[in-house]
């Protein structure tokens, strides 16, 4: 198996960033992708639900996704959105 892509997230994950994600996602389609979370200061819904539609589509397409570094902050706004690590990178959200 091949070393994963990364794909590292700029500080601030709000709606303008959104585009600019999923087309990140869409060019590393069928390939190991790893999300670097290190450098977030702000992850707002709309990159959320980014990540979760890639989350669903690596994990139906069976190619590995995981989250490298998240910082704090990045962990703290996945937390209050309603979402855990884990539940980020299954790409789905627990009742």
């Amino acid at each position: 198996m091949s070393a994963p892509q990364v794909i590292e997230l700029p500080e601030n994950l709000d709606m303008p960033a959104a585009a600019q994600l999923a087309d990140a996602f869409a060019k590393r389609l069928g390939e190991p992708l790893a999300v670097d979370a290190s450098r977030v200061t702000r992850l707002g819904a709309s990159c959320v639900q980014v990540m979760l539609a890639a989350a669903r589509t690596w994990k139906a397409e069976g190619d590995a996704l995981s989250l490298q570094s998240p910082s704090a902050r990045f962990l703290e706004d996945l937390n209050l959105l309603g979402l855990e690590p884990t539940t980020f990178l299954n790409g789905v959200i627990a009742p």
